[in-house]
Protein backbone atom coordinates (compact mmCIF):
# COMPACT_ATOMS: atom_id res chain seq x y z
CA UNK A 1 0.00 0.00 0.00
CA UNK A 2 1.30 3.46 -0.98
CA UNK A 3 1.70 6.52 1.22
CA UNK A 4 0.38 10.02 0.47
CA UNK A 5 2.82 12.90 -0.09
CA UNK A 6 1.49 16.44 0.52
CA UNK A 7 2.99 19.30 -1.51
CA UNK A 8 0.75 22.29 -0.82
CA UNK A 9 -2.74 23.58 -0.10
CA UNK A 10 -4.44 26.09 -2.40
CA UNK A 11 -7.88 27.49 -3.12
CA UNK A 12 -7.54 26.97 -6.89
CA UNK A 13 -8.07 23.59 -8.50
CA UNK A 14 -4.69 22.62 -9.98
CA UNK A 15 -4.15 21.74 -13.64
CA UNK A 16 -3.06 18.12 -13.38
CA UNK A 17 -1.68 17.92 -16.92
CA UNK A 18 0.79 20.76 -16.27
CA UNK A 19 2.18 18.99 -13.23
CA UNK A 20 2.30 15.60 -14.91
CA UNK A 21 4.51 17.14 -17.61
CA UNK A 22 7.25 17.55 -14.98
CA UNK A 23 6.96 14.00 -13.70
CA UNK A 24 4.34 14.15 -10.95
CA UNK A 25 1.09 12.23 -10.98
CA UNK A 26 -0.73 14.48 -8.55
CA UNK A 27 -4.22 14.19 -7.16
CA UNK A 28 -6.10 17.08 -5.48
CA UNK A 29 -8.08 16.33 -2.31
CA UNK A 30 -10.93 18.80 -1.91
CA UNK A 31 -12.71 20.17 1.15
CA UNK A 32 -14.75 23.40 1.35
CA UNK A 33 -12.92 25.59 -1.16
CA UNK A 34 -9.46 24.22 -0.44
CA UNK A 35 -7.39 21.70 -2.34
CA UNK A 36 -4.57 19.63 -0.88
CA UNK A 37 -2.29 18.64 -3.75
CA UNK A 38 -0.82 15.18 -3.16
CA UNK A 39 0.69 12.20 -4.91
CA UNK A 40 1.15 8.55 -4.05
CA UNK A 41 4.66 7.50 -3.03
CA UNK A 42 6.22 4.17 -2.18
CA UNK A 43 6.85 2.99 1.36
CA UNK A 44 10.21 1.75 0.07
CA UNK A 45 11.26 5.39 -0.13
CA UNK A 46 9.02 7.34 2.24
CA UNK A 47 8.16 5.18 5.22
CA UNK A 48 9.55 6.76 8.38
CA UNK A 49 12.54 4.41 8.56
CA UNK A 50 13.30 4.43 4.84
CA UNK A 51 13.00 8.20 4.61
CA UNK A 52 15.58 8.60 7.38
CA UNK A 53 17.96 6.32 5.45
CA UNK A 54 17.35 8.10 2.14
CA UNK A 55 17.98 11.52 3.66
CA UNK A 56 21.61 10.45 4.04
CA UNK A 57 21.80 9.96 0.26
CA UNK A 58 22.41 13.45 -1.16
CA UNK A 59 21.76 12.40 -4.75
CA UNK A 60 18.34 11.02 -3.75
CA UNK A 61 17.56 14.10 -1.63
CA UNK A 62 18.51 16.59 -4.35
CA UNK A 63 16.41 14.81 -6.98
CA UNK A 64 13.31 14.63 -4.76
CA UNK A 65 13.65 18.19 -3.48
CA UNK A 66 13.95 19.52 -7.03
CA UNK A 67 10.71 17.76 -7.94
CA UNK A 68 9.02 19.01 -4.75
CA UNK A 69 9.99 22.61 -5.50
CA UNK A 70 9.09 22.42 -9.20
CA UNK A 71 5.59 21.22 -8.37
CA UNK A 72 5.08 24.12 -5.97
CA UNK A 73 6.69 26.72 -8.24
CA UNK A 74 4.59 25.59 -11.22
CA UNK A 75 1.36 26.49 -9.44
CA UNK A 76 2.83 29.58 -7.74
CA UNK A 77 2.97 31.33 -11.10
CA UNK A 78 -0.83 31.18 -11.34
CA UNK A 79 -2.22 31.23 -7.82
CA UNK A 80 -1.35 31.56 -4.13
CA UNK A 81 -0.14 28.45 -2.34
CA UNK A 82 0.47 27.32 1.21
CA UNK A 83 3.55 25.10 0.81
CA UNK A 84 4.39 22.14 3.04
CA UNK A 85 7.94 21.08 3.72
CA UNK A 86 9.69 18.32 1.81
CA UNK A 87 8.73 14.85 3.03
CA UNK A 88 5.30 15.64 4.53
CA UNK A 89 3.76 12.15 4.50
CA UNK A 90 0.36 10.71 5.45
CA UNK A 91 -0.83 7.14 5.72
CA UNK A 92 -3.91 7.79 3.57
CA UNK A 93 -5.90 10.35 1.62
CA UNK A 94 -8.47 10.26 4.41
CA UNK A 95 -5.84 11.59 6.80
CA UNK A 96 -5.13 14.49 4.47
CA UNK A 97 -8.84 15.24 4.20
CA UNK A 98 -9.02 15.21 8.00
CA UNK A 99 -6.20 17.78 8.09
CA UNK A 100 -8.15 20.03 5.71
CA UNK A 101 -11.29 19.71 7.82
CA UNK A 102 -9.51 20.52 11.08
CA UNK A 103 -7.61 23.54 9.75
CA UNK A 104 -9.77 24.74 6.87
CA UNK A 105 -10.42 28.26 8.13
CA UNK A 106 -6.84 28.64 9.32
CA UNK A 107 -5.50 27.66 5.88
CA UNK A 108 -7.88 30.05 4.12
CA UNK A 109 -6.67 32.91 6.30
CA UNK A 110 -3.02 32.13 5.62
CA UNK A 111 -3.63 31.91 1.87
CA UNK A 112 -5.57 35.19 1.95
CA UNK A 113 -2.67 36.85 3.79
CA UNK A 114 -0.24 35.67 1.10
CA UNK A 115 -2.42 36.81 -1.80
CA UNK A 116 -0.56 39.14 -4.17
CA UNK A 117 2.71 38.74 -2.28
CA UNK A 118 6.03 36.98 -2.90
CA UNK A 119 8.83 35.70 -0.71
CA UNK A 120 12.32 36.84 -1.66
CA UNK A 121 15.57 36.13 0.11
CA UNK A 122 18.97 37.70 0.53
CA UNK A 123 22.18 36.05 1.59
CA UNK A 124 25.13 38.35 2.22
CA UNK A 125 28.67 36.99 2.17
CA UNK A 126 31.87 38.68 3.29
CA UNK A 127 35.48 38.19 2.23
CA UNK A 128 36.94 38.74 5.69
CA UNK A 129 40.51 39.29 4.42
CA UNK A 130 39.35 41.94 1.95
CA UNK A 131 37.35 43.66 4.68
CA UNK A 132 40.34 43.48 7.01
CA UNK A 133 42.54 45.15 4.40
CA UNK A 134 39.99 47.90 3.91
CA UNK A 135 39.68 48.54 7.63
CA UNK A 136 43.45 48.59 8.17
CA UNK A 137 43.71 51.46 5.72
CA UNK A 138 40.67 53.39 6.95
CA UNK A 139 40.60 52.96 10.74
CA UNK A 140 42.56 55.67 12.58
CA UNK A 141 43.13 53.57 15.71
CA UNK A 142 44.60 50.70 13.68
CA UNK A 143 46.81 53.14 11.74
CA UNK A 144 48.05 54.61 15.02
CA UNK A 145 49.04 51.17 16.35
CA UNK A 146 50.85 50.42 13.08
CA UNK A 147 52.97 53.55 13.53
CA UNK A 148 53.77 52.58 17.13
CA UNK A 149 54.79 49.09 16.03
CA UNK A 150 57.23 50.44 13.43
CA UNK A 151 59.03 52.55 16.07
CA UNK A 152 58.93 50.12 19.00
CA UNK A 153 61.34 47.56 20.38
CA UNK A 154 60.73 43.91 19.39
CA UNK A 155 59.15 43.09 22.73
CA UNK A 156 56.76 46.04 22.71
CA UNK A 157 56.03 45.53 19.00
CA UNK A 158 54.96 41.95 19.76
CA UNK A 159 52.47 43.16 22.37
CA UNK A 160 51.20 45.89 20.08
CA UNK A 161 50.62 43.38 17.27
CA UNK A 162 48.48 41.28 19.61
CA UNK A 163 46.57 44.42 20.56
CA UNK A 164 46.17 45.29 16.88
CA UNK A 165 44.81 41.83 15.99
CA UNK A 166 42.29 42.00 18.82
CA UNK A 167 41.26 45.49 17.73
CA UNK A 168 40.83 44.37 14.12
CA UNK A 169 38.70 41.43 15.24
CA UNK A 170 36.41 43.71 17.25
CA UNK A 171 36.19 46.31 14.50
CA UNK A 172 35.37 43.63 11.91
CA UNK A 173 32.51 42.32 14.06
CA UNK A 174 31.15 45.85 14.57
CA UNK A 175 31.44 46.71 10.88
CA UNK A 176 29.77 43.49 9.71
CA UNK A 177 26.96 44.05 12.18
CA UNK A 178 26.49 47.62 10.98
CA UNK A 179 26.65 46.84 7.26
CA UNK A 180 24.26 43.90 7.46
CA UNK A 181 21.83 45.87 9.62
CA UNK A 182 21.86 48.68 7.07
CA UNK A 183 21.28 46.21 4.23
CA UNK A 184 18.44 44.50 6.09
CA UNK A 185 16.76 47.82 6.86
CA UNK A 186 16.88 48.88 3.20
CA UNK A 187 14.68 45.91 2.29
CA UNK A 188 12.45 46.34 5.34
CA UNK A 189 11.29 49.63 3.77
CA UNK A 190 9.46 47.76 1.00
CA UNK A 191 8.55 44.57 2.89
CA UNK A 192 5.36 43.56 4.66
CA UNK A 193 7.04 40.91 6.82
CA UNK A 194 10.63 39.84 7.39
CA UNK A 195 12.49 36.94 8.91
CA UNK A 196 16.16 36.44 9.77
CA UNK A 197 17.24 32.83 9.29
CA UNK A 198 20.26 30.91 10.55
CA UNK A 199 23.68 31.70 9.12
CA UNK A 200 24.86 28.73 7.05
CA UNK A 201 28.43 27.44 7.51
CA UNK A 202 30.93 27.17 4.65
CA UNK A 203 30.43 23.40 4.61
CA UNK A 204 26.86 24.05 3.44
CA UNK A 205 27.39 27.09 1.20
CA UNK A 206 30.57 25.63 -0.37
CA UNK A 207 31.95 29.17 -0.64
CA UNK A 208 35.27 30.62 0.48
CA UNK A 209 33.68 33.78 1.90
CA UNK A 210 31.56 33.73 5.04
CA UNK A 211 27.79 34.18 5.19
CA UNK A 212 26.94 37.13 7.42
CA UNK A 213 23.19 37.52 6.79
CA UNK A 214 20.43 35.14 5.73
CA UNK A 215 17.05 36.86 5.57
CA UNK A 216 13.64 36.50 3.91
CA UNK A 217 11.14 39.20 2.95
CA UNK A 218 7.46 39.09 2.06
CA UNK A 219 6.83 41.75 -0.57
CA UNK A 220 3.84 42.94 -2.56
CA UNK A 221 4.33 41.82 -6.16
CA UNK A 222 4.04 45.38 -7.48
CA UNK A 223 6.96 46.48 -5.27
CA UNK A 224 9.38 43.67 -6.18
CA UNK A 225 10.81 45.77 -9.04
CA UNK A 226 12.09 48.25 -6.43
CA UNK A 227 14.46 45.58 -5.10
CA UNK A 228 16.79 46.01 -8.06
CA UNK A 229 17.49 49.61 -7.12
CA UNK A 230 18.12 48.73 -3.49
CA UNK A 231 20.44 45.90 -4.47
CA UNK A 232 22.38 48.16 -6.85
CA UNK A 233 22.78 50.76 -4.10
CA UNK A 234 24.10 48.19 -1.61
CA UNK A 235 26.53 46.66 -4.09
CA UNK A 236 27.94 50.07 -4.92
CA UNK A 237 28.23 50.98 -1.25
CA UNK A 238 29.76 47.76 0.07
CA UNK A 239 31.37 45.76 -2.76
CA UNK A 240 34.79 47.34 -2.13
CA UNK A 241 34.53 46.16 1.48
CA UNK A 242 34.37 42.51 0.43
CA UNK A 243 30.59 42.03 0.58
CA UNK A 244 28.66 39.93 -1.96
CA UNK A 245 24.85 40.06 -2.21
CA UNK A 246 22.85 37.03 -3.34
CA UNK A 247 19.23 38.11 -3.94
CA UNK A 248 16.89 35.28 -5.02
CA UNK A 249 13.20 34.57 -5.53
CA UNK A 250 10.34 34.35 -5.71
CA UNK A 251 10.28 31.36 -3.37
CA UNK A 252 7.41 29.32 -1.93
CA UNK A 253 6.47 31.38 1.15
CA UNK A 254 7.68 28.88 3.77
CA UNK A 255 8.90 31.66 6.06
CA UNK A 256 5.52 33.37 6.25
CA UNK A 257 2.98 30.55 6.53
CA UNK A 258 2.80 30.51 10.34
CA UNK A 259 1.93 26.82 10.44
CA UNK A 260 2.19 25.03 13.80
CA UNK A 261 5.34 22.89 13.89
CA UNK A 262 3.38 19.65 13.90
CA UNK A 263 1.89 20.58 10.50
CA UNK A 264 5.03 21.70 8.60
Amino acid sequence: MDLIYLYYVTRTKPNRSNLEDIGAEICPIYFQDTYAVVSKVSKDEFSEDNLKKNLANMEWVEKRIRLHERIIEEIMEKTTVLPFKFGTIFESGENVEKLLKEHNEEYKKIIANLEGKEEWGIKIYCDIEKLKGSLTLENDEISKIDKEISSSSPGKAHLLKKKKNELIKNVINEVISGYTQDSFEQFIKISLETKINKILPKEVTERKDSMVLNAAFLINKERVKECGGILGYLKTKYASKGFVFDWTGPWPPYNFCDLPKEQV
